[in-house]
């Protein structure tokens, strides 16, 4: 297959898959367990969840392994085990996509803060190089990093992706709107600043993940492109802004009403659009018949 930069490049947009939590969750995820353990235990489940993203139409799917670096499997007794879990999470999502569809390997931050000294870089480093050459190993085509926050453990996680493995690498961040209508993450980083310091640092896609619905989205690719016009972009969007009701978190905006903003993703320079918390098989249905109807430059 084609790279997805060459896809991208090409002009055509590309749609992702949507959320893998609510899934999982419905499927007997107890509060307090492993989601990646599935990987191992239950594959047939995580299967299922892949192929349902498939069956909408993605051209694209992540690996139920967002949370499978040796930081987070520690709370586990699991840290050890990080190389098996990352590889089965791919050969999962590697089956449902078969040979013509790419498969996105999820990793997300540490939950550990340089800043403060719980980590060293060396420490970062090497447990994205062990999740990074798992996800390579099991078939991952990319390796999409996610919901970060920071630009050094970012840049650290690209170096570590790009220097083990011959994947292409995704980097994205999640941002808060503030009251004057601007964007950064909990660490203060804008737009502009991660677009400027994730390419020089090697990424080959960039661009938001959670955090925003998607109609906020579209300022934040508005502030991507005009720090550089010519980056590929991917945006994984909420459905809405989350809501507590009877206990539960809650994701209103409808398949159709997410839809309904795709149009004005792309126009600002959007190339591949998917979802992130709340989005289901019905949004990614409708995201891939927005882009089919001529949402395409």
């Amino acid at each position: 297959m084609r790279t997805i930069v060459e896809l991208v490049k090409s002009g055509k947009i590309l749609v992702s898959d949507g959320a893998w939590g609510t899934f999982l969750q419905e499927k007997g995820l107890a509060p307090g367990e492993c989601p990646e353990l599935w990987n191992i235990e239950r594959p047939g489940d995580v299967l299922d969840i892949a192929r349902s993203y498939i069956d909408a139409g993605a051209d694209m799917i992540e690996t139920n392994s967002f949370g499978a670096n040796a930081f987070k499997l520690a709370s586990f007794n699991l840290s050890s085990r990080s190389a098996e879990i990352n590889k089965a999470a791919a050969q999962i999502s590697r089956q449902a996509a078969g040979t013509n569809k790419y498969v996105l390997g999820s990793i997300g931050p540490t939950g550990k803060l340089l800043m403060m000294g719980d980590v060293t870089p060396e420490e970062l480093y090497e447990a994205f190089k062990v999740q990074a050459i798992g996800l390579s190993d099991g078939g991952a085509d990319a390796l999409a990093i996610e919901t970060m926050s920071d630009l050094e453990e970012s840049r650290i996680a690209i170096r570590a992706c790009k220097e083990n493995t011959s994947c292409e690498v995704i980097c994205t961040m999640t941002f808060d709107k503030t009251s004057e209508s601007s964007f950064h993450t909990m660490m203060g980083v804008t737009p502009t600043q991660m677009t400027l310091e994730l390419i020089q640092a090697g990424a080959d896609i960039i661009g938001a993940n959670c955090g925003n619905g998607i109609e906020n989205m579209i300022g934040i690719v508005k502030e991507i492109r005009n720090a550089l016009g010519s980056v590929p972009v991917l945006i994984h969007a909420n459905a809405g802004a989350p809501v507590f009701q009877n206990g539960k978190t809650l994701f209103p905006e409808s398949p159709e009403q997410m839809a309904g903003y795709v149009d004005d993703l792309i126009k600002a320079g959007a190339n591949i659009i998917g979802g992130c918390c709340g989005t289901t098989p019905h949004h990614i249905i409708k995201i891939v018949e927005a882009v089919k109807s001529g949402n395409t430059r």
